[in-house]
């Protein structure tokens, strides 16, 4: 599971499903495999027959920019996997040199989430770890931060808690669109081990992830589009999953999750904000779970992988 992280892997599994063109349909013989053939790909691109297979087999140095931009447009790559696949043709030429154990929270990111007054809001970090959540966003989904460390982790918990299962109303789509976050990562960092120890962790433990990983799917942000939680004091809530990320740092992403127009929605999230406002316990950076860096700056709790 943790050795697929290959440019060659993440072809052979796109090229499959991608289907061919009705006129490639007239004029090939029929087809015994699934998607584009690799002859066909290579003829999409502009490349011999041979250069592709052998960037499949892991045999080729990485592609010019041009060669990765033609196939992300012949195997039809939104924009989250094709960076991702920039990522996998960069993999051999990155330093294997080990993450930091605590990972710096920015503070602009941090005054961002007190800005947002009672929006709720999920700070994620590396391998999807969960580094702040403000008081709407935990009486909403889950209270985090008072949680283990080492259990920190937004794609463990929706894969291995049962209320992740119950309060999602499409569990799946919030699993794949987590699973996807997490391979993005690991594309960014494919040398990090506490990501493959997750990896191998969740791979023993779910099935789910066995699959979705298999998949090969990349994503940005939780959801592609919407999310209904089905909260059990102020009922069903559909939002809108906002991913704020800045240029000086890829790894932090801020998940801002906007209740929907919809009257019922709107009133659920007026009602859960009044709850979270009378039990406020602040952003979920608590005293003696942060360190400070030599920059003051609060770094995420020792000991989350």
């Amino acid at each position: 599971m943790v050795h697929d992280l290959t440019l060659g892997t993440f072809l052979r599994i796109r090229r499959a499903a991608v289907g061919p063109t009705s006129g490639e349909l007239r004029s090939t013989p029929p087809r015994r495999v699934r998607g584009l053939r690799r002859e066909e790909v290579a003829h999409r691109v502009g490349v011999s027959v041979d250069y592709y297979v052998k960037l499949e087999q892991g045999r080729r140095g990485a592609p010019s920019e041009n060669v990765l931009h033609a196939l992300a447009d012949v195997l039809n790559l939104n924009d989250a996997a094709r960076e991702h696949m920039f990522d996998l043709a960069r993999r051999d030429t990155r330093l294997k040199q080990p993450l930091a154990t605590t990972q710096p929270v920015r503070v602009g990111m941090l005054r961002l989430m007190e800005s947002l007054g009672g929006v709720p809001a999920i700070l994620l970090g590396r391998r999807t770890n969960i580094l702040a959540a403000n008081p709407t966003a935990r009486l909403l989904i889950h209270d985090f931060p008072a949680m283990p460390a080492r259990e920190r982790n937004v794609v463990r918990w929706v894969l291995l808690s049962e209320k992740a299962r119950t309060i999602h109303r499409d569990w799946e789509a919030a699993a794949a669109g987590l699973v996807g976050m997490l391979r993005m990562d690991y594309g960014r960092h494919p040398h990090d081990e506490r990501t493959a120890e997750l990896v191998e962790e969740l791979s023993a433990k779910s099935e789910v992830f066995t699959q979705l990983w298999s998949s090969r799917h990349v994503a940005k942000k939780m959801v592609a589009d919407s999310k209904v939680i089905e909260h059990p004091i102020v009922g069903p809530i559909r939002l809108h999953v906002e991913a704020v990320q800045t240029t000086e740092d890829d790894d932090q992403i801020l998940n801002v999750l906007i209740p929907g127009c919809d009257s019922a929605s709107e009133s659920a999230m007026r009602h859960l904000q009044k709850l979270a406002g009378s039990r406020s316990t602040g952003i979920g950076l608590r005293t003696g779970e942060i360190a400070q860096d030599g920059a003051g700056t609060p770094v995420g709790p020792e000991g989350a992988t």
